[in-house]
């Protein structure tokens, strides 16, 4: 299905909306049915589509797939429509139909897309990243569109990858391309998915790929046993082949620096009983296949060069460092660990250059899980490495994770190069509660994390960030609601749904958390969409500044700025009771649910692959859809 205007491409027809060459986002376009030739394809198995009962066109957000027209064209927002594949397109099926390229063109010129080489690069256990890299697109307007599925299942639709233009940042480069992921997978299966690219000024491709999400390491299945105690450990371990289980009874350990990989389905496990302590270092430095089960350690867990490695369900008691690596690894999973350092939360504390200490969680490289921690007195809890330590720093997920007393950021996702996805974790008693100083052009997800007395900001988007996405966030602290403070312009951010409430700020170590504005983003540039967020101060005004655009009350906020569709929130938005925080001497984790019929309920924005299955007309705003259970944090056990 397409649609025909004045441009030499028209419009590609998916699932619930259509985009129409030359119209404005939102606007809808003539279709015809008429077949023609399939350009650009790959699969060969493309096809036209009738139009369907119950589609409307406009009724997703274009921007889903990176701005079409200026920051400011909002005009296809519209809160309420779910455009998930559970409640379907309004055919038989249920299911976003095919798209197809009959009758369209390539690329004539330079703003037009020239499709190249697409990617599902190191798949996760819930989630897949994916790459499309382009020439051409000068102009920004090429959307790509996505359905997946199991093999065999139900096609669903996903998110518009983000589009990401060429550039460069703190010393990095990025190709021109569109990249995004798909959320909420199950693990080990196959997935079939199609992306289809529409430019308006010419290109338009539908590519099929396919990749497999990963299982969590495990044992093998009868795995031999060796019961070790400190004694014999050292021989049991250089004896150790592949699939070999060394049981360390209790008792205190020296230091473990183990020297043989496993292999694939046969990994070799150091699996602790209850009272087993390594009093030292456990140096996993260059293996593979290996999993460290159940130990106390007091020192750190190292895996420099590491693969396919397991470290779970273990305690970490440290001076310095945690469970970390200094150079590129690989698909490491590290879950349900409890990992505590020596940083006393206090104003002393605050900041990179505050008396802290450690890094609780350390990666770099590509494929990390990192979920289901309970991470507590560092300096940063989790982190990437920065500057020239960050290799290869894309398609990580660190979700779910319980995080407190982090005296510069709880999580650092500095230096993403692409698709690293920061969800659902709890964040209470940090200064800083998520960093991306900067993202490397993005998508850097930030989707559902709860936040609780941080201190000078919720998001530090620095160093010249670019490509961020925020969505379904809470935030609750004092000073700003949402404060970025830099001189450095952050580009590219994309914003639907969050929360963000502030009020009376402070002094604390010399650091200010701002004068209680709901908005605080002077350095923000004009390629920054906020749209469907709510925002409130407990001081009573609404002012604040996006960019060169100062306001005084929400309605100047929505007429000056691309948040059309804000709210003013406050406090009495949540069920339990929840108090504005002031940071010392800390607080307990606070239930940031929302209350039945606040005005957080119900006017968000409907996003594919994010917040499918919503409770009522429209999603809620915020980390919890009302009527949802607390999400288990940090350790299942």
């Amino acid at each position: 299905m397409f649609g025909r205007s004045s441009k030499p491409v028209c419009a590609i027809f998916l699932g619930w909306f259509s985009v129409g060459c030359g119209a404005e986002p939102g606007t809808a376009t003539a279709t015809d049915t008429s077949s023609g030739s399939t350009a650009g394809a790959d699969t060969g198995s493309t096809s036209s589509v009738a139009p369907t009962s119950g589609s409307e066109v406009g009724d997703t957000d274009p921007t889903l797939g990176g701005p079409t027209t200026s920051a400011h064209d909002t005009t296809a927002d519209t809160a309420g429509v779910d455009s998930s594949s559970e409640t379907g397109d309004g055919s038989d099926t249920g299911e976003p139909p095919p798209p197809s390229c009959d009758g369209l063109g390539p690329a004539v010129d330079g703003t037009g897309t020239t499709p190249g080489d697409a990617s599902l690069p190191s798949p996760t256990l819930e989630h897949l990243a994916i790459e499309w890299r382009i020439d051409g697109d000068d102009d920004n307007d090429g959307v790509v569109w996505i359905r997946y599925r199991s093999a065999g299942g139900a096609w669903r639709e996903g998110m518009p990858l983000r589009r990401v233009p060429a550039g460069a940042a703190e010393g990095f480069a990025w190709p021109n391309k569109h990249a995004g992921s798909l959320f909420g997978l199950e693990p080990g299966t196959e997935y079939e998915v199609e992306l289809a690219l529409l430019d308006p000024d010419g290109g338009c491709e539908v590519r099929t790929l396919s990749a497999t999400t990963r299982t969590a390491p495990a044992a093998m299945a009868g795995a031999p046993v060796i019961p070790v105690t400190p004694a014999g450990f050292k021989a049991a371990a250089a004896a150790a082949g592949p699939g070999d289980i060394i049981e360390l009874a209790a008792g205190t350990y020296a230091e473990i620096v183990l020297q043989t990989d496993g292999s694939p389905g046969a990994p070799i496990v150091l699996r602790g009983k209850p009272g087993a302590v390594v009093d030292g270092d456990v140096r996993l430095d260059g293996r593979a296949h290996v999993i460290v089960d159940g130990l106390e350690v007091h020192g750190k867990i190292k895996f420099n060069g590491g693969r396919e490695l397991g470290i779970v369900r273990c305690k970490v008691l440290t001076a310095g460092d945690g469970i970390v690596t200094f150079t590129r690894a690989e698909n490491v999973y590290i879950a349900d660990n409890e990992v505590v350092g020596a940083t006393v939360w206090s104003e002393a504390a605050l900041g990179v250059d505050g008396d802290n200490i450690g890094e609780g969680i350390q990666v770099t490289g590509p494929g990390h899980v990192i979920e289901h921690n309970r991470v507590r007195g560092f300096r940063d809890a989790i982190s990437l490495l920065e500057d020239d330590g960050a290799v290869d720093q894309y398609s990580i997920d660190i979700l779910a994770n319980d995080i407190s007393e982090a005296a510069d950021d709880g999580i650092e996702a500095d230096f993403c190069f692409h698709d690293c996805r920061i969800a659902g974790n709890r964040l209470t008693n940090t200064f800083i509660a998520l960093s991306s100083q900067p993202g490397l052009g993005g998508p850097t997800y930030f989707v559902r994390n709860a936040v609780y007395s941080t201190i000078l900001s919720a998001f530090k988007l620095q160093r010249g960030s670019v490509g961020d996405v925020l969505l379904h966030n809470t935030v609750v602290k004092g000073g700003d609601a949402f404060g970025v403070y830099t001189g450095d312009v952050f580009e590219r951010q994309y914003a639907r749904n969050n929360v963000f409430l502030g009020g009376p700020g402070g002094q604390y170590g010399g650091w200010s958390s701002g004068t209680g504005d709901v908005l605080s983003l002077a350095a923000a540039g004009a390629s920054v969409d906020l749209d469907y967020d709510g925002y409130g101060s407990t001081l009573g005004g609404f002012t604040g500044q996006i960019g060169a655009v100062v306001f005084a009350s929400l309605a100047q906020l929505q007429a000056m700025t691309t948040e059309v569709h804000a709210v003013e929130l406050d406090l009495s938005i949540f069920a339990a009771g929840v108090a504005l925080p002031s940071p010392f001497p800390g607080h307990d984790p606070a239930d940031l649910r929302l209350a039945p019929g606040s005005d957080a309920v119900d006017v968000g924005l409907a996003i594919p692959n994010i917040n499918d299955g919503h409770a009522g007309s429209a999603p809620d705003l915020g980390a919890h859809e009302l009527g949802a259970p607390l999400p288990g944090y940090g350790p299942r056990m």
